[in-house]
């Protein structure tokens, strides 16, 4: 068997909300609760769990999603239609611009957290 990685969990002020952000932004669905999770489905295989951050500070992490070019789009339109701030690089330097690393296209975005959310049409180090 190869080793594949099955879910992580994503810490949230509000679970609920942060899962659907997740889910209406990518076209996905949120699932049933599972214990105290709310999971999300990648169509990879990979599933995100999100779950109570506590009541402090919750820290933010990145999550990158490979899409294909029509899911960029698609997406992309979302992100925008939601009137969200974007940038090309993962420290909020260029804003409302995309990047065209290794000949595909990239967008950073955060969530409702903090998270930094980013698609990007080809794995960063294959060129163009």
């Amino acid at each position: 068997m190869s080793i594949e990685l099955n879910h992580t969990i994503v810490a949230a002020k509000d679970k609920k909300a942060s899962a659907q952000f997740l889910a209406d932004i990518l076209g996905l669905q949120v699932e049933p609760q599972y214990g105290p999770f709310i999971p999300v489905n990648i169509p990879n295989g990979v599933t995100l769990d999100y779950g109570d951050g506590g009541s402090g500070p919750i820290t933010p992490q990145h999550y990158a999603f490979l899409v294909s070019e029509d899911e960029f789009d698609t997406i992309f339109g979302r992100i925008k239609d939601a009137g969200l701030t974007y940038w090309a690089d993962p420290h909020h330097k260029i804003v409302n611009e995309i990047n065209t690393n290794d000949g595909g296209r990239g967008a950073y975005f955060d969530d409702p957290n903090g998270h930094i959310l980013e698609i990007l049409t080809k794995p960063y180090g294959s060129g163009s």
